[in-house]
């Protein structure tokens, strides 16, 4: 299914119609049910609309013949691309999906403000997703849940425009994930490189992070289960924090466990190298850890190197007593630069002094 009508359909081919053609409603919808290679071409899509392809069939490729870019003039909240489907082929060939923040942008991002869109795009396959820029982005960029493994590659997404006046412009939002992998990307933004809310098996690989607020596990909140995470050979770049499990307070029945570090390098981090704490809210953090989410099994391998800046703290941690449990070998994290940190709540750490 196809949810932009203001479409020609030409086989499997889709070109925007002529700028006098009679406008169409969202709800309007083509079916692809006999199309294994959709191609999209250049255009920009009308204030107000989505481009969503839905339901596609298991072996469907998408590909961009062109750069993608959204109008503006509606202050509006639904998602601007979506795939939705089996097993498919996403390649971009290198073109530019562009949501053209700078109209919503406002300093609150989809905490408050004007309407705007939450996600540029939106992930609902399994397969592979390869070869694009994103840019400017409303608010967040990347919603990812897929329901078998997908591989994300190959994708630079560069916010920097929104330095000022962008907020919660978070990378790779994970949810309900299964076998993910996202690796060989760049993320320029003003939050969250990746943050992992739910799901298992993810590795985060190879990728760069600049100017935001780091790689995250969480907010984990009620309900949610994180288990196997690899989160190796990354660079994290003048970031507000570098590596970070953020669980909510007063929560439960969630849980984080299997998480391996490896071979990451974090440089200039402005508040902390690596912060693992349990009483996250969204004013942040309150200073008082509470039970009901356990964090298990975390470790470094390999060498993690993390520099901070002069002020900022290398390490916290802080756990309720007796719900960061297993193992936590640290033998592998090196760091430097900031002040020392804190374990506070107990967490099992060996290898390393605070």
């Amino acid at each position: 299914m196809f949810s932009y009508s203001t479409y020609l359909s030409l086989g499997c081919s889709f070109l925007a119609l002529a700028a006098n053609a009679a406008p169409a409603t969202l709800a309007t919808r083509a079916s692809f049910s006999g199309c294994k290679t959709i191609t999209i071409a250049a255009q920009t899509v009308p204030a107000g609309k989505s481009l969503a392809l839905t339901n596609l069939a298991d072996g469907t490729t998408v590909q961009l013949a062109g750069d993608i870019s959204f109008g503006t003039g509606v202050h509006w909240t639904g998602n601007l691309f979506t795939l939705q489907g089996g097993k498919i082929i996403f390649n971009g060939n290198g073109h530019t999906i562009n949501g053209n923040g700078a109209y919503y942008w406002d300093g609150q991002g989809t905490n408050g403000g004007v309407d705007k869109p939450k996600y540029t795009v939106e992930l609902k396959i399994s397969g592979s997703f390869t070869n694009v820029k994103v840019i400017n982005v409303p608010g967040h960029a990347f919603s990812v849940q897929n329901p078998s493994a997908l591989t994300i590659s190959s994708v630079t997404y560069d916010n920097s425009a929104g330095a000022k006046l962008g907020h919660n412009t978070d990378g790779f939002d994970v949810s309900h994930s299964t076998d993910l992998t996202i690796t060989g990307c760049t993320v320029i933004n003003q939050d969250d490189c990746i943050a992992i809310n739910s799901g298992t098996n993810v590795v985060f690989s190879n990728n760069s992070c600049t100017g935001g607020h780091g790689i995250s596990i969480g907010s984990i909140k009620t309900g949610n289960v994180v288990n196997g995470v690899t989160i190796s050979n990354n660079k994290v770049i003048n970031n507000q924090n570098g590596l970070r499990i953020k669980t909510y307070a007063d929560n439960n029945n969630a849980s984080v466990s299997n998480v391996i570090y490896k071979d990451n390098t974090v440089t200039g981090a402005t508040s902390y190298g690596v912060i693992i704490v349990q009483d996250y809210t969204n004013s942040g953090e309150t200073g008082t850890a509470t039970p009901g989410i356990t964090i298990k099994n975390v470790s470094f391998q390999g060498t993690n190197s993390v520099s901070t800046t002069s002020s900022a703290t290398m390490v916290k941690v802080l756990c309720y007593p007796g719900d960061c449990t297993g193992t936590w070998n640290w033998s592998g994290l090196k760091t430097s630069g900031g002040k020392k940190g804190t374990n506070v709540g107990g967490a099992p750490i060996t290898g390393y002094t605070f």
